[in-house]
This record gives structure tokens, C-alpha cells and sequence, in this order.
């Protein structure tokens, strides 16, 4: 009797858009589930796939320098990931921009991030080159990723990228370009939270901020 041959598992990386699942968050209102544990969340996306397995967790980020209390709460975030372990990590740069307000003509501070989609793009050009995935889930809705989902899957066709849109973040733009997408629900990132408190081997111990409740 021949045996049945089953096909290998797709092979899968997860590539997540820090701010832009932040700020999805902070416009719904859920301020208490920012202690996202990103790994077991990419766990959770692949087990929504058929015949899949989780390769790699990519984390695209910035780090603040200020106000401070927001920094530090992002600093310790950083580190309790890091931590966690089996996440690779990719930071841009977060500018501030000194403005006067045409109202009160006093002095005021933009924010904007720098680099991250093009950090995004260029490690999902290299992966699908380097043959490193079968398909990607992108974590995040940013429209100028188009470019790069368009050219994997004109370039690499049997390869696949399926948008994973966090709250308040559906790109009509990625939706025309791919097929299928993954909607993160409310109850996926609270099973999917860091535990409250994570000890270092040296003592250190990283708190989920009292502000994020």
C-alpha cells in the first residue's frame, strides 16, 4: 500500500506595524489591552490558516523620546517583548517638529514616525526573494504598503500577503490588492495579553502601566 502524501505546512511570517495598531487601539478606546503579547497574538493569526505554521514575528516600531513618562512606558513595553523572546524587532525614527499655533501663537511640538513602512517593505521584498515565506499576514493598515504586496504578488506568484487590520484600520487600498483578510476582534487581544508582570533574571521586574487599565 502507497502512503498518502500530505503537502509540507505553508510557512509563515508575521509582519506587525506597531504604531498603526497603537493608534487603532487608542481610537477605539482600548487603552487597557496596549500590553499586546505579540508572539502568542501571531500564534493565534496562523492557527486561522489552513496546513500553516509560524516562521518568524517582525515588529516594526519607533522609540519616543519624549514626554518622558510616555517613553519610559514604551521603553519598558520594548523590553518586555524583547523578553518574551521569538519576535525579531525593526525601528525607525520618531521626529519632533517645533510649530507656533496660528491661535495662541505659542510653541508646539509635531510628532511623526519615520521609516517604519519602508522598514515593513523591505524585509517583505527580502523575505519573499530569499524564498523565507509561503504567505505573509501584515498587521496593519497602512495604504503605502500597496506597492510592495502588489510587486510580491506579480513577482512571486504563488506566494500570498493577507492584510490582518487591526481596529479602526481597513485599507480599502490593501483589500482591492489582495484577496481575503483578517479582522483583529476585541476578544483576540485580550487572550492575547502579556502577563501583568514579567521578571527579569536579575531582578528587574516589567509592569503593565497603571495607565494602561
Amino acid at each position: 500500500m502507497s502512503s498518502i502524501q500530505h503537502p509540507p505546512p505553508r510557512r509563515v511570517i508575521v509582519y506587525i506595524d506597531g504604531f498603526n495598531v497603537y493608534f487603532g487601539l487608542r481610537e477605539s478606546g482600548m487603552k487597557a489591552l496596549y500590553w499586546l503579547d505579540y508572539p502568542s497574538l501571531a500564534k493565534s493569526l496562523v492557527k486561522t490558516l489552513t496546513n500553516a505554521e509560524l516562521v518568524a514575528t517582525k515588529y516594526f516600531t519607533s522609540r519616543i523620546d519624549s514626554p518622558e513618562d510616555k517613553r519610559i512606558r514604551q521603553k519598558d513595553y520594548i523590553e518586555a517583548l524583547q523578553h518574551r523572546g521569538n519576535i525579531q524587532m525593526y525601528f525607525g525614527n520618531y521626529r519632533e517638529t517645533e510649530y507656533t499655533c496660528g491661535g495662541c501663537k505659542r510653541p508646539n511640538f509635531l510628532h511623526n514616525e519615520k521609516q517604519t513602512d519602508v522598514n515593513i517593505a523591505v524585509q517583505m521584498m527580502l523575505d519573499a526573494y530569499e524564498d523565507n515565506f509561503d504567505v505573509a499576514i501584515l498587521v496593519g493598515g497602512d495604504s503605502d504598503l500597496v506597492p510592495p504586496i502588489k510587486a510580491i504578488h506579480e513577482t512571486w506568484k504563488p506566494k500570498q500577503v493577507i492584510p490582518c487590520f487591526p481596529p479602526r484600520r481597513i485599507s480599502k487600498e490593501i483589500k482591492a490588492v489582495t484577496k481575503g483578510q483578517i479582522h483583529i476582534r476585541e476578544a483576540d487581544l485580550k487572550n492575547n495579553q502579556l502577563p501583568a508582570e514579567i521578571e527579569r533574571s536579575d531582578g528587574y521586574v516589567y509592569r503593565r502601566p497603571k495607565y494602561w487599565k
